[in-house]
């Protein structure tokens, strides 16, 4: 049970440190191994500066970290070949992450695309 906290404070100390401010490659660097991880950072740090995450709820197995989480940021880059809207958005998120010797090294993650393009005018959105 004890691994089981430590992985938990692992992923929130990682949210905490990342959220925010800018992703540079030596802070990944502290947390992560798993290179689509980082790139998958980069790539949203490029599109929304200084974004920031939180996390509403984090569940713990083993090795295994899994949170409901929300993303927030302003696209001021580039994102898929969508300009710069200078519109904040907020979705909801569901990442998992594989934990060794206080490392990420494996993630998945399931994301509200539908929300981020409508949020940022690409998409309207229908009734049901």
């Amino acid at each position: 049970m004890e691994q089981l906290k430590q992985n938990k404070e692992f992923i929130v100390r990682y949210f905490n440190a990342i959220s925010g401010v800018p992703k540079t490659r030596a802070l990944m660097d502290k947390f992560a191994t798993d290179e689509s991880l980082i790139h998958h950072i980069e790539f949203f740090e490029a599109a929304f500066p200084k974004y920031e995450l939180f996390a509403d709820e984090i569940t713990a197995e083993g090795n295994r970290v899994v949170l409901r989480a929300r993303f927030k940021g302003t696209h001021m880059g580039e994102l898929s070949g969508i300009p710069p809207t200078h519109k904040t958005v907020e979705f909801q998120f569901a990442i998992g992450y594989e934990i060794e010797n206080n490392k990420i090294i494996s993630h998945w993650l399931i994301a509200d695309q539908m929300g981020l393009m409508e949020q940022l005018g690409v998409l309207q959105g229908e009734a049901v």
